[in-house]
């Protein structure tokens, strides 16, 4: 099941192609991040989705009825725009109430949701302010409650903690984690370490195109790449001796066939064949490691999401 899907879709606002082609898909209850430099079309993606945009060719098929339609996805499909601009003379819990009954909650409803998402959120104590009164972090973190009330199964966030300091960023990954899979949410963000400490699906856009969509786990290859970060130069570790004598370089190429060892400065990147599982090649990987008595200092399986994003759009050039 799919909560999201685009095909060869494309949007031109005169001369300039926004979305070229189009294709992806999200998968019901993920969290999905959209990753792509400015200019990508990834804000126009987002305003066809929430029925901001019309796009002049392709399919959009939002939660498997279509394109959006203000009345059958009421209350189902919510958006956080990037720069969104709330009224500044507006009490906070009184704006709430206002986005919460014009999704069609009755007044109990509405007032239940908006005690919920102001504790989510960490605003309890400014429901009384006006607007105007917040700093920008906190305007930040009322729009993005807009965006999370009650029950959507579809959330569209545009860079939903720019300007939040580094705490806050942390407590909203958690509110931002306790709704995948109870709703399916596509994040926007040019920060990919913290699309990658949220999310479980990916999607690369550039020039209006998708470069690459699947599980962040297929994407950053995860089961058949393990990184070690040594303590000393990867070249010195490998250079060891066992204590039979044998090296290590050696030892492990015969203990896992088929595998390539990458290294830079202290890191030890291993990438075996296709269909090895992470912990199998672990298992034989790491005694020979602290065999030869190699200081260990992390290990990680997989590319980063900026490394896996950074070789596809090589690729892509």
């Amino acid at each position: 099941m799919l909560a999201l899907r685009f095909d060869a879709v494309t949007k031109a606002y005169g001369k300039l192609r926004a979305l070229d082609q189009l294709s992806f898909s999200v998968p019901r209850g993920a969290i999905c991040g959209l990753v792509g430099p400015n200019g990508a079309g990834k804000t126009t993606a987002f305003g066809i989705a929430g029925g901001f945009v019309q796009a002049d060719e392709g399919l959009v098929d939002v939660l498997g009825e279509g394109a959006f339609d203000p009345w059958a996805h009421k209350g189902r499909v919510l958006v956080l725009p990037q720069d969104c601009e709330l009224n500044p003379h507006t009490p906070v819990a009184a704006l709430l109430r206002y986005f919460a009954r014009l999704q069609g909650m009755s007044r109990a409803e509405a007032d239940q949701a908006v005690d919920h998402i102001l504790d989510e959120v960490e605003l309890r104590d400014r429901a009384g302010a006006l607007v105007r009164q917040l700093s920008h972090g906190m305007k930040r973190r009322v729009a993005v409650a807009q965006a999370l009330l009650g029950a959507p199964e579809l959330i569209l966030l545009d860079e939903p903690t720019n300007g939040l300091d580094p705490e806050l960023v942390v407590r909203m990954r958690e509110v931002l984690r306790r709704r995948g899979g109870r709703s399916t949410l596509v994040i926007s963000s040019h920060v990919l370490a913290e699309l990658e400490a949220v999310c479980d699906h990916v999607v690369f856009m550039e020039a209006g195109r998708c470069l690459r969509a699947g599980s962040l786990a297929e994407v950053t290859e995860r089961q058949r790449r393990l990184r070690y970060v040594l303590g000393e130069p990867a070249q010195s570790a490998l250079d060891r001796h066992l204590g039979g004598g044998e090296p290590l370089r050696a030892a492990i190429l015969a203990a896992l066939p088929g595998i390539a060892l990458d290294l830079s400065d202290h890191t030890l990147l291993v990438v075996a064949p296709a269909g090895t599982e992470a912990a199998a090649l672990n298992q034989a990987l790491l005694p020979l490691l602290l065999g030869a008595g190699v200081p260990l200092l992390e290990i990680g399986a997989g590319e980063r999401l900026e490394a896996a994003w950074m070789a596809r759009r090589a690729e892509a050039r």
